[in-house]
């Protein structure tokens, strides 16, 4: 089989499905997958998928790899990622695996791998791939079961974490034509509030727009939206529902490092001194925020299984990016959940007596760009990447725990390569518009004297 290595990224195995997915590939797969659970004493596989069309199939070949290498399958059907990783723990089973591309576009899928409570990542991912390339399978005779009713149970389950809102909120929800559509409205009017439901029909052809909340764009209808119907808030879901974006009632975008900032806030009030952590990407006025009332604040790199690894490891209670991943072991088991998160948000809301959009005012007043993709090959990101932290090390202090944060007098500018795409992801903050403008087109003129080599 010609197999590409690209797909085995850092959290997860992502590709095209027309050139990297086919069955049979998908069968050897599923047979090292197996075989790596087999090894870590993993008897049973929950498996789960989104709404793209190629996913059914993908579970399917993926599914019968796993019985070659004699797991138990159970099957969930069309379901949130958040929602398998429940099912893991409530079904008893020792692993997930979930068919997504996530927020990627729809002739592109993928698929996440769980061991008990943990993201399969990193060094275990390459474990994977050394043992399809080895055809080194573990061999059985597995069964294949289908379990009914899942999403009900998580829903409940939700629903006994969150706080009904005691007062009166209205929220526009655009599921995005993805998996939050499933569960989002109907938990949220559980909760007490009213809500107005946008694109909530799954569909894998996402005929509206784009299911990424990091994307303005994206977010267009919704912001509209909710400004025509009076709403309190709006949230957004990516295409499998673990991360959320939301829009205050003026119909201005709330990044992910806003609500991180609100979220920890709530946090600290109820646990003072708990340890928070942020990605490279955030704002440092979010970093500033934490330590100024008290909390541990923690620089961590990109990535929800990153994050999902450092929560426990530092016993953190909330954990969260710039993108949307938000982890609480605060009143939840510390996986990565945008229904959850926007339940939390609903909570806050309703908490206070001021509107959203004057929540976070007394921060200092920062002018940021959204992220910014550059395409760019696997095979030279990484490598254009080190050239810029060495140009610019020389001149500036710089963080290089993932990629290279530069900071400047009046700002800080970041240049990382993704890994979930061929790119490299940029961002800008500044006092004011000059030293934003000034920023990046330093930083800029650099990355393209790199990118040539």
């Amino acid at each position: 089989m010609d197999i590409n290595p690209a797909i085995f990224r850092e959290y997860d195995i992502r590709g095209r499905v027309d050139s990297d997915f086919s069955n049979d590939i998908l069968v050897a797969l599923g047979r090292a997958a197996g075989t790596f659970f087999r090894q870590n004493a993993c008897q049973s596989v929950v498996l789960g998928w989104d709404a793209r069309l190629s996913s059914p199939v993908l579970a399917d070949f993926l599914g019968r790899g796993f019985l070659a290498a004699g797991l138990e399958v159970v099957e969930l059907g069309a379901v949130p990622t958040p929602a398998l990783y429940y099912a893991v723990d409530a079904l008893e089973a020792d692993a997930g695996a979930m068919i997504t591309g996530s927020h990627n576009p729809p002739e592109y899928n993928g698929i996440k791998l769980q061991r008990g409570p943990d993201p399969v990542f990193g060094r275990d991912i390459r474990r994977i791939y050394e043992l399809l390339v080895r055809g080194e399978f573990e061999s059985g005779e597995g069964r294949r079961r289908r379990h009914e009713g899942i999403l009900e149970r998580y829903r409940e389950f939700l629903r006994s974490r969150l706080r009904t809102v005691d007062r009166r909120l209205r929220v526009v929800v655009d599921s995005g034509n993805g998996m939050g559509g499933l569960v989002a409205p109907d938990l949220y009017r559980e909760l007490g509030v009213e809500v107005v439901s946008l694109y909530g029909e799954p569909d894998g052809r996402f005929p509206h727009h784009h299911p990424d909340p990091t994307v303005e764009e994206n977010l267009r209808d919704l912001r509209k939206l909710v400004v025509e119907e009076g709403a309190d808030l709006g949230l957004a879901f990516d295409g499998d529902a673990d991360r959320v974006g939301a829009v205050e009632e003026k119909g201005g975008i709330l990044w992910g490092d806003d609500l991180l900032t609100l979220f920890a806030r709530q946090v600290l009030a109820e646990h003072p001194g708990a340890t928070i952590i942020g990605d490279v990407k955030c704002s440092d006025r979010f970093f500033a925020d934490v330590e100024g009332r008290g909390g541990k604040v923690l620089w961590n790199r990109t990535g929800h299984s990153l994050l999902k690894a450092r929560l426990r490891e530092e016993k953190a209670l909330l954990a969260g990016e710039w993108s949307g991943h938000f982890c609480f072991a605060d009143r939840f088991p510390g996986f990565d959940d945008g229904i959850y998160a926007g339940g939390r948000l609903l909570e806050i809301t309703a908490a206070g007596k001021e509107p959203l959009s004057r929540r976070l005012r007394d921060l200092p007043q920062m002018i940021s760009l959204p992220e910014i993709r550059v395409e760019c090959s696997d095979e030279k990101k990484f490598a254009v990447v080190e050239r810029v932290k060495q140009r610019l090390s020389r001149c500036y202090d710089t963080i290089t725990l993932d990629g290279v944060r530069v900071r400047f007098p009046d700002g800080w500018a970041l240049v990382r390569a993704s890994n979930t795409q061929p790119a490299l992801v940029l961002r800008y903050e500044a006092r004011d518009r000059l030293s934003l403008e000034q920023i990046r087109r330093e930083v800029e003129t650099v990355l393209e004297e790199s990118l040539i080599g």
